[in-house]
């Protein structure tokens, strides 16, 4: 079979691949993640690339215009090589992926990245600790083995528990304690019931301890690196999580990942965002890799098991029982985690297939465990966890909100960075005003944006309340196209990428399941307690773009509740949050534990009368107006 290069612009980055090769594929060999949403199925347009050089094949997409396609415009995933090829890679195709070819080293602005309440009251004792140990000399007078005169200084520094290590240190220990003088710092890592030695370092080195928190969402990858010492933030990145491009939600990627090659693609795919953090928030502020000795991860359960390489078929299956909700702790060799190979990675357990150990940590965040008050936990993301509770009982769910409100699954979706349209307001003249994040040309719209969408074309009647493009309406902006109509929110002239910015009916639609999904979940979990919005005395709003929402909008399109503004907070990225504070805490992981277990998960799918709620609420703001008082 004959080979061809495909050499990718402006990055430079050549590859080989067999004549027949998609652009989607020839892409993710030179490690370039295109956006691809939909799985490479061409239908989310996302993987837009330029052929500025040879030839390829393949169905003319529906999604590409005409002016487009004669500048050679295509899409990867439906582009089969049949030459030697040039290609150009736009930004806004590429995600998190600089191409440049240089790494992307900003740290986005829209995450909570400051301690939380909870978190800034708690003592400070991290999973994994520095003792430095002067260690007696033997002498015939003193017949204890390395490993006990060890033993013996510890007992004197640290807590009275057993603590174990591995053959392999104490092995090397004897040559380790003599190079330097007596003078060693065990590295200790601490579980739920034991403690271990994971290595032992020459001379003092307990000024040096870094760990990373990481949120493993379906949507997006969120890391942060944190002295362990004094507990200080030292730098935070996020990334679409590159699993995407394998499906944008979780059903999608467990089909995916039933076999045994998928999975391992789907392993990978998360494992490079994460080692990409890690190598460049180290590098960027020159801390050895070797220095960074520990790692919590909080994610959803499908997550956990693809990161981890466990078959996550059972978890779509009836009985719907992943095969684990507590993931036990692991080495970073093991893992795959570019940290110290003996650093140790814990895992914030889960309580259900569709509850996981980000939503543990969001309620170990926001404090909705120990408080005598009614409060909502609502983290506005792909899968939509919602908790209701107190420090007596909790009870959770989650909602198939897909991943609109993350930006992504819609034509100009994207994260909340430079460049998205992150505020909208339409004047009664039906004028149009945008706002970006950091005040850069418009290359999208993020999701807080697309509240404000909503709400200004509902408010103005440029939307029905079925979702319908009002085409009656005399505006330039109004235009149908061959699926129905779009309207125009940024003229390719005033934005980044040389298109115009728009959304169209097939986007009100996913925005319109999203929120009714939201919504819809809320009052079963309060119904099923026979409880009423009323009584609830806090709503805690957690997901990324929460900096940014507008709550008289959010309200107005029926994604929350209309209730009193005062009982509503934002906490920002909370699964973050709690992986920082389990990080930084013993005390805080075994809150966690417990939290895993005192939460009663309610099945929506089984629920009577959820489907109901959910038709009901597939209008702006919902069928029954009676239930939005302040928007009627």
């Amino acid at each position: 079979m004959a080979e061809f290069s495909v050499t990718f612009k402006p990055a430079g980055i050549k590859v080989i691949v067999p004549q027949g090769t998609d652009l989607l594929t020839a892409a993710f060999k030179g490690g370039i993640p295109l956006n691809a949403v939909c799985g490479g199925e061409g239908l989310c347009g996302k993987c837009r690339v330029v052929v500025t050089k040879g030839k390829v094949s393949g169905e003319a997409s529906s999604l590409i215009n005409d002016e487009d396609r004669a500048k050679g415009v295509v899409l990867a995933c439906e582009s089969i090589v049949e030459s030697d090829l040039e290609i150009l890679i736009p930004q806004e195709s590429a995600g998190n992926f600089e191409v440049s070819g240089k790494r992307r080293a900003d740290a986005e602005e829209f995450l909570s990245v400051g301690p939380l309440e909870k978190e800034s009251a708690l003592k400070r004792d991290p999973l994994v600790t520095k003792i430095f140990l002067e260690i007696k000399k033997p002498s015939d007078d003193d017949g204890l083995t390395d490993l006990e005169r060890v033993d013996r200084e510890l007992k004197k520094r640290s807590d009275p528990v057993f603590i174990t290590t591995a053959i392999s240190n104490a092995k090397h220990l004897g040559a380790v304690l003599r190079e330097s003088g007596y003078k060693v710092t065990a590295v200790i890592g601490h579980k739920e019931s034991s403690s271990e030695i994971i290595l032992f370092e020459p001379g003092d080195t307990t000024d040096l301890n870094y760990g990373f928190a990481f949120d493993i969402g379906t949507t997006t990858v969120t890391g942060q690196l944190i002295d362990l010492n004094s507990g200080r933030i030292i730098g935070t990145r996020i990334a679409y999580n590159r699993q995407s491009s394998y499906g944008s939600d979780v059903i999608s990627r467990i089909i995916y990942g039933s076999d045994a090659a998928g999975l391992l693609k789907l392993c990978e795919s998360v494992l490079s965002n994460i080692n990409e953090m890690v190598e460049d928030l180290a590098t960027s502020n020159s801390i050895p890799l070797s220095s960074i000795y520990s790692a919590v991860i909080a994610g959803n359960m499908t997550m956990m098991h693809l990161l981890l390489k466990s078959d996550p078929s059972d978890i779509r299956k009836e009985p719907y029982m992943p095969a684990i909700t507590a993931f036990p702790p692991m080495s970073a060799g093991k893992a795959g985690i570019k940290i110290n190979p003996k650093g140790m990675i814990s895992f914030l357990p889960g309580v259900s297939s569709y509850v996981g150990g980000d939503t543990v940590a969001g309620v170990l965040s926001c404090g909705l465990f120990d408080g005598d008050e009614l409060s909502l936990l609502v983290d506005i993301g792909t899968n939509g966890e919602i908790v209701l509770g107190n420090r007596e009982w909790m009870i959770s769910c989650s909602a198939s909100a897909g991943p609109s409100f993350e930006g992504s699954g819609l034509q100009f979706g994207m994260k909340a960075v430079k460049g998205a349209v992150q505020k909208v307001v339409i004047a009664e003249n039906l004028d149009l005003k945008y706002e970006t994040i950091s005040g850069d040309k418009p290359k999208g719209i993020c999701g807080s944006g697309y509240i404000d969408l909503l709400e200004q074309m509902f408010r103005r009647s440029l939307m029905e309340k079925n979702g319908k493009i009002n085409r009656s309406k005399k505006t330039d902006r109004i235009r149908k196209t061959s699926e129905g109509c779009e309207y125009i929110v940024a003229f390719k002239d005033e934005t980044s990428i040389g298109r115009d910015i728009t959304i169209d009916e097939n986007d009100i639609e996913n925005l319109k399941r999203s929120k009714g999904a939201i919504y819809s979940a809320i009052l079963a979990l309060l119904n099923k307690m026979d409880k009423r919005m009323a009584e609830v005395n806090r709503v805690y709003i957690a997901g990324g773009f929460g900096n940014y929402l507008d709550i008289e909008n959010a309200i107005s399109i029926g994604l929350l509740p209309d209730v009193p503004r005062k009982i509503y907070k934002f906490i920002g990225n909370s699964a973050l949050a709690g992986a920082r504070m389990c990080l930084a805490s013993r005390e805080a992981f075994s809150k966690a534990l417990k939290i895993s277990q005192g939460i009663t998960y309610l099945d929506l799918s089984s629920e009577p009368g959820y489907m109901d709620e959910y038709i009901a609420a597939l209008f702006f703001p919902h069928t029954d107006i009676g239930r939005f008082p302040s928007v009627r």
